[in-house]
């Protein structure tokens, strides 16, 4: 009976925050808005490191992957969510949900991933200034890109295949926004052991050592910024690292609250709150968060629009000229 109750799966139904209808259109201006402002955010980093040679640094080469990956995360979930949410289908394809599932995992790693990465740069700049250039040459910097990514893939492909081996009854119904993956064991008929055998090994992998090499960084940073003679010297070395810090306790803050919250109450719904924290509301914060304090990417932006400004001003005093 397994393998039939498995090949009859066709779709599965994401019930998402509220059943209400009147509730509706502001579930769906919210997330539009705050799936828009973490577009143009994130793009906005990306514009402002790819334009500006001053920029093509190794920290500002990770913060612009870091932007891009965020907007990934965050397009892996919300448009499915939103168009669930207007047209109030809330069916999402089997096929379509495993799918969801691999990209979700690839990117929410890819982020883990790349934060830790970006602790060993300030490590470097901090602790090892003049050895910084021959340490973060550019091919290290492409090769902790890369293996950030097969890393990601590897562990977001091997729990999309152990998903697959899963048979399904009667119950499809997800109370969630997205097909998220412990949602998706618990409504397995089949016996889930591989499952959750991946998923604490999995959590291992890209939660516990990725926390503990940012620790580590953090402790040298903080040993070598209290070494500092000055205390102007010191402020300017913790400020540098302040953005990237409080990214990090953002993420992993958010992330403690999904864990916290799926382990310590059944109550789905929040749940599904705290996971807008870490699927939402922090890839949208970041932007925010690198570039309030930092002159570089500031300059860089300024740059970027008096550019565009200078592009177009010819072009209209030509159309002018021409009437």
């Amino acid at each position: 009976m397994e393998p039939e109750n498995k090949t009859q799966i066709s779709e599965f139904l994401l019930l998402g925050f509220s059943e209400e209808t009147e509730l509706q259109p502001i579930i769906f201006g919210l997330f539009l808005s705050m799936y828009l402002i973490t577009m143009f955010g994130n793009l906005l980093i990306i514009l402002a490191v790819s334009s500006d040679p001053h920029l093509h640094t190794p920290m500002y080469f990770f913060l612009s992957n870091l932007s891009f990956v965020d907007i990934c995360l965050t397009s892996t979930t919300i448009p499915k969510m939103l168009q669930s949410t207007q047209t109030q289908r809330k069916v999402i394809s089997y096929e379509g949900c495993i799918i969801q599932v691999y990209f979700y995992l690839l990117f929410a790693g890819l982020d883990d991933f790349l934060l830790t990465v970006m602790a060993y740069d300030w490590y470097v700049a901090v602790c090892h200034p003049l050895h910084y250039l021959v340490i973060m040459k550019p091919w290290v910097c492409g090769l902790l890109l890369l293996v950030s990514w097969i890393m990601s893939a590897l562990f977001s492909l091997l729990h999309s295949l152990t998903l697959l081996q899963l048979s399904f009854c009667s119950d499809l119904e997800i109370h969630h926004f997205f097909c998220e993956i412990k949602w998706l064991i618990q409504l397995a008929c089949s016996d889930p052991f591989l499952n959750n055998i991946m998923v604490y090994f999995g959590s291992v992998i890209q939660g516990s050592i990725p926390l503990t090499g940012i620790l580590y960084s953090y402790s040298k940073i903080l040993s070598s910024i209290c070494r500092l003679s000055s205390a102007k010297g010191q402020y300017k070395a913790f400020s540098t690292c302040a953005s990237h810090l409080s990214v990090v306790s953002l993420f992993y803050c958010s992330a403690l609250g999904v864990y916290l919250s799926s382990a310590a109450t059944h109550s789905s719904y929040t749940s599904t709150v705290a996971s807008v924290m870490y699927t939402v509301v922090t890839p949208m914060l970041n932007p925010f968060i690198y570039s309030l304090r930092n002159k570089d990417i500031k300059r860089a932006l300024k740059r970027f629009f008096d550019m565009e400004t200078f592009i177009k001003q010819p072009f209209v005093l030509g159309l002018k000229d021409m009437g």
